[in-house]
């Protein structure tokens, strides 16, 4: 019974909630819907599972056990930076670097509060409360990875495109990948963040955001 529960809890969470976002035309507040499921998910952290929220235990990183994971991902992005950059080029032209031509100001209001109110509430419904709270409907962490990496890419649907999407199906996995690998929010956190900030600092990250929603 609790797991026919678990797993319609993912549906209603995964698939209903972020299609009812796009059907009723509520993608601009998608931001005040994402706390919303982040709300929940750290009661049923707190209350279900009897975790406690320290914050010692955020910022506590193993550098010994994760430095070569750590250059990894590292390397990984640098490489995928390079990669976006030439895609938004070649196919987005009139994207690249579009925040700096509008607003000089933004980008650096954008580099601050995006891990905070973005990458991190993310990386806790989609890593620490998905891999807890699945992990027995699902059985092992091949297809715990590999459901987060779906659910992730589906959750951007509210972007009312196919780059959206297509890009988080590839960010979904090896964010999950990382926190399968290190066990830190604190890490994956900050690899969404530098993905997500490259995104807007080359411009592709519109897509991401209200100015595709809009048109």
């Amino acid at each position: 019974m609790i797991k026919i529960i678990k797993f319609i809890e993912l549906l209603i969470l995964g698939i209903v909630f972020p299609s009812s976002i796009v059907f009723f035309n509520l993608s601009e507040y998608i931001l005040i819907f994402l706390w919303i499921v982040f709300f929940y998910a750290t009661m049923i952290y707190l209350l279900v599972y009897k975790k406690k929220i320290e914050i010692r235990k955020f910022l506590k990183v193993n550098f010994n056990k994760n430095k070569d994971y750590l250059i990894f991902i590292t390397l990984r992005w640098l490489i995928a930076s390079i990669l976006l950059f030439f895609i938004t080029q070649f196919f987005f032209p009139e994207k690249l670097f579009i925040i700096q031509k509008n607003s000089e100001n933004i980008l650096w209001k954008i580099f601050l509060i995006y891990p905070i109110l973005s990458a991190f509430p993310q990386e806790f419904i989609f890593c620490t409360f998905f891999f807890l709270r699945y992990f027995s409907i699902l059985g092992n962490y091949r297809k715990l990875i590999l459901m987060s990496a779906i659910i992730f890419c589906f959750a951007h649907i509210f972007s009312v495109n196919f780059v959206a999407p297509i890009l988080s199906i590839f960010g979904g996995y090896f964010f999950a990948k990382t926190y399968q690998r290190t066990n830190s929010l604190l890490i994956v956190t900050l690899e969404h963040s530098l993905y997500g900030n490259t995104l807007f600092f080359i411009g592709i990250g519109w897509f991401f955001w209200g100015g595709s929603v809009g048109s």
